[in-house]
């Protein structure tokens, strides 16, 4: 056995089924490799949509992703990848082809030094010195990636590694790290506070945020909030945490959120905050949510706690593990009225859009495509005014609502959705972008093409990189810089050339019936929604 194939052996062990990515020299021993074994390669047409994709399965199955692609502009184009899964905690195992150890440092072709580069951006990174050691640095990544809070990991390794024999292969059954021991369990006695506070709490507010999702605990939260009678409002990450329609769900947080939720998180007395990094999207004053209130901040990461707000309870742990703690303590409250007067507010305070009736209302579009998805269906949202639309009106029930959340990155969807349904083939996939973030990742319907990937992609078209130019207007004075989107190709053209259904609509009223058309069938289907160039994501 070579390097290479204790690689695949290793990935093998893992249950890995999948690997996403692009070849190149540096990475052939392992792409050869894997021919011999059961694990499917995706190839993917640029290198940052081998992460995208593998964080689209990551992210619907709770497993880790895995991507390879090889060495220098390969690697270096695959870091945004794997930024925007640092950003948002998904699980990732990124292997990258490298030139010869001996040739390491001397500006050959095709090196970039990618542990070094990608060091803002992995939870640790191994450059692979011996063949021998391989067994026990993919136990140990898939370990890292995939307990605590998760993260990517890094594996780089040269050419000559992978062609190196490996005596004896033995994969490890277990690892310890002495420096690296996640907490799940939470502090019986914060746990304690915790509900003591909610007892005596008369308007508490649950935030929920991504950890929710990643710990799967968005039943234990579910029946939390009920059994406790706490409202529940999410971040941008968090949402499909609770389902849209629950009775004790007010929306999402933050600049862009529901204003009956903002205000949810202003009256509270107690927050407990879930999951969630406090940052400026959702909270943009943490003053505001420390000021005369009791703040408990739970998350499996210690580093986020009190990083932007100071908590009067910290609580380190898994959310799965604390919510099961938590409902063994019976407590007294009655939290009914504070519920009703959230009623109130969201009936009171429900923005009322004025769109262009000569264009379709993307709002309105977005609430009746999710309306008649399948109820498990899994909606991904790129990034720009399309994901804001889509955060406030997408109707999440038993499915899945996946973004860019962290890094914001534009151009996610897309591979995001393909991986989504290659892990799960069985669910309707979703794809809503802008023209913009369309262009980023269209070369992937190839991808969809050859893989038989029936992703169903949504262009909301308004001609203009829209959260750019309505900044502008508001910032600018409607000085318009850059964002002018013409030149864009005819996606029915487009359509036509990658062999995928088209659909193209602009007025109203054909709204009811092109939803229908578009969510029949399990086929690939690209449609275009021409909205308002001016509309803005009030």
């Amino acid at each position: 056995m070579n390097g290479a194939q204790a690689m695949v052996k290793c990935l093998e062990n893992e249950g890995v089924t999948m690997v996403f990515g692009y070849p190149g020299v540096a990475i052939c021993p392992f792409y050869d490799s894997i021919l011999d074994s059961d694990i499917r390669t995706i190839l993917i047409r640029t290198e940052q949509n081998a992460a995208h994709a593998a964080s689209g399965l990551a992210r619907v199955t709770g497993k880790v992703g895995v991507c390879a692609v090889t060495s220098g502009p390969g690697a270096t184009n695959l870091i945004t990848g794997i930024a925007t899964a640092f950003a948002d905690s998904i699980p990732l195992v990124c292997i990258t082809g490298q030139v010869k150890s001996e040739l390491i440092g001397s500006d050959v072709f095709q090196e970039a030094d990618i542990t070094g580069a990608a060091e803002s951006f992995v939870k640790y990174s191994y450059l692979v010195r011996n063949a021998e050691d391989i067994p026990r640095i993919f136990k140990e990544a898939f370990h890292i990636a995939s307990t605590g809070r998760k993260g990517p990991v890094l594996i780089d390794v040269p050419i000559d590694v992978q062609n190196a024999a490996v005596r004896k292969f033995k994969y490890p059954e277990s690892v310890s790290l002495r420096t690296y021991k996640p907490t799940v369990k939470g502090h019986a006695v914060q746990i304690k506070k915790v509900m003591t506070q909610l007892e005596k709490a008369k308007r508490p507010v649950i935030c929920a945020g991504g950890g929710v999702l990643l710990a799967d605990a968005q039943q234990k939260l579910r029946e939390f909030a009920h059994k406790y009678q706490v409202p529940v409002v999410t971040t941008m990450m968090g949402i499909g945490s609770m389902q849209t329609e629950d009775d004790y769900f007010f929306g999402m947080v933050g600049n862009n959120g529901a204003p009956c939720a903002n205000r949810a998180m202003n009256e509270a007395d107690m927050i407990i905050m879930i999951g969630a990094r406090v940052a400026d999207r959702a909270v943009n004053q943490p003053e505001i949510i420390t000021r005369d209130k009791v703040l408990v901040h739970m998350d499996v990461d210690p580093a986020e706690i009190g990083k932007n707000a100071g908590p009067t309870i910290p609580l380190v742990g898994d959310a799965g593990h604390i919510f099961e703690d938590m409902m063994q303590i019976e407590i007294e409250g009655d939290h009914a009225l504070w519920v009703q007067t959230l009623y109130e507010y969201r009936e009171t305070m429900t923005e009322k859009r004025v769109a262009n009736p000569d264009f379709i209302d993307p709002a309105e579009f977005i609430r009746k495509l999710t309306d008649r998805m399948e109820t498990d269906g899994i909606y991904v949202a790129d990034v720009g005014q399309n994901q804001i639309w889509s955060c406030r009106n997408c109707i999440v029930r038993d499915g899945r609502f996946l973004t860019s959340g962290g890094m914001g990155t534009m151009g996610y969807s897309i591979p995001a959705a393909m991986g989504a349904k290659l892990a799960q083939p069985d669910k309707q996939v979703v794809a809503v972008c802008g023209d913009g973030s369309f262009q980023m990742s269209m070369m992937e319907l190839a991808t969809m093409r050859q893989h038989n990937v029936p992703v169903k992609i949504i262009v909301i078209a308004n001609g203009y990189l829209g959260m750019v130019r309505e900044f502008q207007k508001n910032t600018y004075n409607a000085r318009y810089s850059v964002v002018d989107l013409s030149g864009s190709p005819d996606l029915s053209k487009l359509a036509e050339a990658y062999g995928v259904r088209f659909l193209r609509i602009s007025k109203r009223e054909e709204v009811d019936s092109a939803i229908g058309e578009f969510l029949r069938g399990d086929e690939s289907v690209l449609m275009e929604c021409i909205i308002d160039p001016m509309d803005v994501v009030k």
